[in-house]
């Protein structure tokens, strides 16, 4: 991706109206805001069926072993699960355009330092 020069904005501002820089935060976005709503209602959910539901919450399964304290642990698995599918997602479709913007980022700071330094030999 070329980055255009523009002399009253930083490499940084650039990079982030490029249309790398927008497909990362679509990539980003298209899991982290599904998966978000999916755990909130998920967890909204283990909460009202506390409180408005408690005979069914209260309904054993196993021994001392009820459908509230399942569902509790299945808080804790989700949230795992999550990671895991954002870490897997991340390393698929996210890292390999952060590095690349980054690696642009970084090529674009050091060719603006080479060039304020070549600059300021020119005028000793």
């Amino acid at each position: 991706m070329a980055v255009e020069h523009h002399p009253t904005s930083t490499v940084y501002e650039r990079v982030q109206q490029g249309p790398d820089f927008q497909e990362l935060r679509r990539r980003f976005r298209a899991f982290a805001f599904p998966a978000t709503a999916a755990f909130l209602a998920w967890y909204l959910l283990y909460v009202v069926l506390s409180g408005w539901a408690r005979d069914f919450m209260g309904t054993k399964i196993v021994g001392f072993i009820n459908i509230a304290l399942i569902f509790g642990l299945l808080q804790f698995a989700s949230t795992f699960l999550i990671a895991w599918q954002y870490s897997r997602h991340a390393e698929r479709k996210l890292d390999p355009l952060a590095d690349r913007l980054r690696a642009e980022v970084e090529g674009g700071a050091a060719a603006a330092a080479a060039a304020a330094g070549d600059a300021g030999k020119e005028n000793r």
